[in-house]
């Protein structure tokens, strides 16, 4: 037994060191150590966890640790991560998004149960629910002012170029109207405290508005929010027609750089510092009395080291006043920013987000974003 366990483990290892085999099947996380003897994928601890949600398509076990049957490893030999993909993601639209290993579980989930449970990506009809250019329906929304989370009608429309909501089921008019060239959707499961919170942005008057939104259903959350990526990629293919896909579907949504609490002074240096939730976001570093707060307090553009910007670790020695230890400093062309983080490695952390930003070379429609920008102190 023990030989016949010795030479069934050397197989599964051999398996894992082909090609396809050594990234999780599902997210991509480097060296799987599970895997599912009933779809004969290889997969992540994490992934395998959420393969356990659907025992009637996919079955899972350790690579390492649990014992294999000579057919268990015959069928993963036969099949693997290389032949599953060509087997389930033959039609996987170029906007829908495809989950990495630091994504929500929400993210995770839905893509393993578009792929082996609802079969989405085997044949274009199945794709209805995201690819029409037309969405409406109902989802909870957090009010600007109360902070509940009240039903609200919510209407996608590519041909109109806009997402809407309505305050009332039966309104005519819309509450708000938000062009798709300004959306942005990303999940944000911690901030909102909700497993299928999603958070909504736009641009309103050069200003950047937060609509924060779920819904009680994972599936349908996740087709709002690839709705909104193809509407994205289908205006984005008419504004740049000579652009790749692989230029575009980057630009569709976008995670934020960083996020967290830090203080602030004013534009004059002499004002108390003041504890703030901050977000990057490309190159708009906004701060926010709540991290659900509707719209920032105020806005600073960020630019490239070529045009004057820099990240300085520290504040200036004139700063008084009681304020977290460990400063930052922004030099911009205008003035300088000066900020508090409460750790060490918050500071290195936010230095590091920053001058990311900084070293990379500004593109053309960002001076136009620079010499446009209303900073609000």
């Amino acid at each position: 037994m023990a030989a016949d366990a010795a030479r069934s483990k050397a197989l599964l290892k051999e398996l894992l060191g082909k090609p396809g085999n050594g990234r999780c099947a599902d997210c991509g996380a480097p060296d799987p150590d599970w895997a599912s003897y009933t779809l004969g994928v290889f997969m992540c601890q994490s992934c395998s966890g959420l393969h356990r949600n659907i025992p009637h398509i996919s079955r899972v076990k350790s690579v390492l640790l649990d014992p294999w049957s000579s057919s268990e490893i015959e069928f993963l030999a036969s099949t693997g991560n290389n032949a599953a993909k060509v087997k389930y993601e033959r039609k996987v639209p170029a906007f829908y998004y495809r989950p990495t290993p630091t994504d929500c579980t929400l993210l995770r989930e839905q893509w393993i149960r578009a792929r082996y449970e609802r079969n989405e990506f085997t044949c274009v009809e199945r794709q209805e629910p995201y690819s029409a250019g037309y969405r409406e329906g109902f989802l909870w929304k957090r009010g600007r002012d109360n902070g509940q989370y009240l039903s609200r009608k919510f209407i996608l429309s590519e041909r109109e170029g806009a997402l809407k909501y309505f305050n009332k089921h039966d309104a005519r008019e819309p509450k708000a109207v938000m062009k798709v060239h300004t959306l942005n959707a990303t999940f944000q499961p911690t901030k909102i405290g909700n497993a299928h919170g999603l958070q909504i942005t736009h641009l309103k008057d050069n200003s950047t508005r937060n609509v924060f939104v779920y819904h009680e259903d994972g599936k349908e959350i996740v087709d709002w929010f690839n709705a909104i990526r193809a509407a994205r990629f289908h205006y984005l293919q008419v504004a740049f027609p000579v652009a790749s896909n692989a230029d575009l579907v980057p630009k569709l949504t976008r995670n934020y750089i960083k996020e967290g609490y830090m203080e602030k002074t004013g534009p004059k240096h002499t004002e108390g510092f003041k504890k703030r939730w901050f977000t990057m976001d490309d190159r708009r570093l906004m701060y926010f009395k709540d991290p659900l707060d509707a719209y920032a307090r105020g806005e600073v553009f960020i630019g490239g080291k070529e045009n004057g910007y820099v990240v300085l670790a520290g504040l200036p020695s004139s700063i008084q006043g009681h304020r977290w230890p460990f400063g930052v400093t922004i030099v911009t062309p205008d003035r300088k920013f000066l900020f508090a983080c409460e750790t060490e490695a918050e500071q290195r952390d936010w230095m590091a987000a920053f001058q990311r930003v900084v070293d990379r070379q500004m593109l053309p429609q960002e001076y136009a974003v620079e010499a446009y920008f209303k900073h609000k102190p």
